[in-house]
């Protein structure tokens, strides 16, 4: 059964920086991509960022140039280093996979870890 557990998210002040982590665990097929979301209560989820197995990345515009998502294959868990943090940052973040195996894939989505940036 595959897992994500997200862990890093906390109480920072604007401007500030946060790493968070995204540990997987059990058989995940590859080629995968990995990103991390953000909602806030009662709205949509939002793309981040994404990274594939290669490392190639997307970003959501908002983020570009203060986040830097990667990942580390052989620990099986990605990152999302957070900088020059906003107070609209404040939400809980969330880590997704999604595994391809032939013709199909599978979606995997963590648990979420909080994040608030204070002004």
């Amino acid at each position: 059964q595959v897992q994500l557990v997200e862990s890093g998210g906390g109480l920072v002040q604007a401007g500030g920086s946060l790493r968070l982590s995204c540990a997987t665990s059990g058989n995940i097929f590859s080629p995968n991509t990995m990103a991390w979301y953000r909602q806030a209560p009662g709205k949509q989820r939002d793309l981040v960022a994404a990274i594939g197995t290669g490392g190639s990345t997307n970003y959501a515009d908002s983020v570009k140039g203060r986040f830097t998502i990667s990942r580390d294959n052989a620990k099986n868990t990605m990152y999302l280093q957070m900088a020059s943090l906003k107070p609209e940052g404040t939400t809980v973040y969330l880590c997704y996979l999604r595994a391809y195996y032939g013709s199909s894939y599978y979606n995997y989505w963590g648990q979420g870890t909080q994040v608030t940036v204070s002004s």
